[in-house]
This record gives structure tokens, sequence and C-alpha cells, in this order.
């Protein structure tokens, strides 16, 4: 009857998140279309961060009530996950043709960010508070280059417009109160979520003798990781998938970079061994994938199938450990 109800708190957490994170969006790039900000800097900032937010929640959550092999295992098993498994049922529906941009600076970048992951948190086997303001401040370079090259490719008549953007584009000005009521709300949301899926996700895990990080790398991670799936899966469908590899590594970026530079400013992050072998692991994905990308500048149905049969031989592996 315990698994149950930490069951139904766990979903519970998961739609308050999610819901959350699409209110606190659509209520601040409300008020930013409000006060003439470029469609551009709102994509890049706030639409971009908006699908980080559940995991951002979770893993702010997880270092301040101390479960912190849950903050590393959310961020390191999203990533897989958007990776192997978003990037790999694209590929079965279309092809996903790579940017040249994200091939060259963007892709290489993500893989840096985990190698610095891994070094890091290798050193005293903890994520300490300068750590996390390193990895923040390289965000916050990371993201004021990703404007600057946007701004440059514009000016020299480039076609570019990411889906971030368009997105940006289409958001509706709303009433100031009902922006303030939508960006309150969905902070309360996210915050309530993110209490949610932890305490949840712990139960569970005690529950069933699991360890977290399995937890955080299993449930957790495909839990917060839906609406990238569903949106992803939808506009491949649609054969408009031009975007998503770019998307994927961005979110990928942010994740590391601002969830657990978040993270360990607020609290050290502990890493115990797993966390290692797994960033490791998704490094490895990564080179496999951009090797993929590189070779013929797109990924096809059969490079699709064969990321999901890894992500499956993957999850088989992180159960059985």
């Amino acid at each position: 009857m315990e698994i149950l109800k930490s069951a139904a708190i766990l979903v519970i957490g998961f739609v308050l998140l999610i819901k959350g994170a699409d209110f606190f969006v659509e209520g601040s790039s409300s008020v930013a279309k409000k006060f003439n900000v470029p469609s551009l800097i709102i994509g890049m900032t706030i639409v971009a961060m908006g699908t980080s937010l559940p995991e951002l929640a979770v893993s702010v959550t997880a270092s301040i009530t101390g479960n912190n092999t849950l903050a590393v295992s959310n961020v390191s098993g999203s990533n897989i996950f958007n990776l192997m498994v978003v990037c790999g049922a694209c590929a079965l529906f279309a092809p996903l043709t790579i940017e040249k941009n994200t091939l060259m600076k963007e892709f290489p970048f993500s893989i840096v960010c985990a190698g610095l992951l891994v070094v890091l948190g290798f050193i005293g086997m903890k994520l300490g508070r300068v750590d996390g303001i390193i990895f923040l401040v390289i965000f916050v370079a990371y993201l004021l280059w990703m404007i600057y090259s946007a701004k440059k490719a514009r000016s020299e008549g480039d076609k570019f417009e990411t889906e971030e953007e368009e997105m940006a584009e289409e958001i509706k000005i709303l009433p100031m109160w009902k922006c303030l009521l939508y960006i309150v709300g969905g902070m309360i949301a996210i915050k309530f979520g993110g209490d949610f899926v932890v305490n949840g996700a712990s139960s569970i895990a005690a529950g069933f003798g699991l360890s977290q990080t399995l937890i955080g790398l299993t449930i957790v991670a495909l839990g917060t990781s839906l609406p990238e799936l569903v949106t992803s899966i939808v506009a491949a469908r649609k054969n408009e998938v031009d975007m998503a590899l770019g998307n994927v590594i961005g979110s990928n970026i942010f994740n590391i970079l601002l969830i657990l530079g978040v993270a360990a400013a607020i609290s050290p992050v502990t890493f115990i061994m797993e966390n290692i072998i797994d960033i490791i692991i998704l490094i490895i994905m990564s080179t496999v994938v951009w090797i993929f990308a590189w070779t013929s500048k797109k990924i096809n149905r059969k490079e699709g199938i064969i990321m999901l049969l890894v992500y499956v031989v993957y999850m088989v592996y992180i159960c059985i450990r």
C-alpha cells in the first residue's frame, strides 16, 4: 500500500513539474514580449530552459534534502535518454539531418561538458560549491555565445531560426495579472512537483530495496524527459525533425551546466563510482552518435534502431549491476 501511495505521489509530482514548467514559460515569455525583448533572446533563454525546468527542480530538491545521488543520476539518465531514445525514436520516422553548427561546435562542446563533469566529480568524489559556480559561469558564457552566433548568422543573411525561436514568436501577450498568475503558479507547481518526485522516488527505492541511482536513471529520468520525447515524436511524424538533435544537444548542455551548477552551488553534490561510470557511458554514447551524424550528415533509421537497442542494453546493465 505504501508503494502505491509513493507511486501516486511520483505521478502527481511529474504532472505538476511538466504543467508548472509550461505555465512558467508561457507567463515569463509573455512578460518578455510585453517589454519588447526579441524573440531570439526569449527563445534561447526562457523557452530553451523551459524543458530543463523539471530536471532542475528534481536535482535542486534532491541536493537540498541530501539525496545527492538522485541529483546526479537524474541529469546523466535524462541526457542518455534524450540522446539515445528521443533521437533514436525520431530517426525511425524520418532521417535526422544535422546542422553544421551543431556538428562542429555544440556536439563536441556537450562531450567536453560531460568530460569536465567526470573530472570534477572524480576529484574528491563530489561536486563542490566552487565547481558549481564554475559550471554556472561556463553556462552564462555558453548562453551569450549562442545569442551572439544567432545574431551574427542573421546579420549575414543565413537562415537561422530555432524551434524555440519559432515558439517564442507565436507566444501571445497575456494581461499582466495572468502573466503573474502563470509565473507564480508555475513556480509553486515546480517546487511541489520537485518535492513530490524526490520523496516518491526515494520511498519507492527504499520500498523495493533499490538504489537511488537506479531510480534516478530510470523512472525519474524518463518522467522528466517525457515532454522532449512526446514533442519530438509528434514533430517526427509530421516530418519536422530538422532541429531534433540540435535541441537534444542544447538540452543536455543545459542539464549539466545549469542544473548541476545550481545544485552544487546550493549544496555540494556527492558522487559515487556508479555516477562516474554512467557519465563515461554518456560520453561514449555521445561520441558514437556524433560519428553517426558526421559520416553522412544525418542519422538514418538503421542508426536510430542501433541507438534504441544500445539504450535497452544499458537499461539491462544498470538493473543487474
